[in-house]
């Protein structure tokens, strides 16, 4: 129902910046909050940052002060700015989208989790 292509990935050496982009196309008109995960070899999957509808952010403890989410709903894209990268930023990049669709006429929503299929982020000299 969305498709999510992350594209921006790439080896950067420590202190770099890197700006990975997230487009979404199929039911993009159903897309709530956006976000950014990464996952490491051997390592969970975490939350880096999200931003809402309304253009609300949130970030890990990590990357604060480090990292910018942002959207461009006209574009259908979630993008994230890394700047100051760290060897510990070096992981898969996931974009997902929460998909919210009202089902019936009390307002109950359906809630899907969409994601891309990565880009590689490594951060070494």
């Amino acid at each position: 129902q969305v498709q999510l292509v992350e594209s921006g990935g790439g080896l950067v050496q420590p202190g770099g910046s890197l700006t990975l982009s997230c487009v979404a196309s199929g039911s993009v008109s159903s897309i709530r909050d956006m976000f950014w995960y990464r996952q490491a070899p051997g390592k969970e999957r975490d939350l880096v940052a999200d931003i809402t509808t309304g253009g609300a952010t949130n970030y890990a403890d990590s990357v604060k002060g480090r990292f910018a989410i942002s959207r461009d709903n006209a574009m259908n894209t979630v993008y994230l700015r890394m700047n100051s990268l760290k060897p510990e930023d070096t992981a898969v990049y996931y974009c997902k989208v929460e998909v919210r669709r009202v089902v019936n006429v009390e307002g109950a929503t359906a809630i899907r989790n969409y994601w891309g299929e990565g880009t590689l982020v490594t951060v070494s000299e």
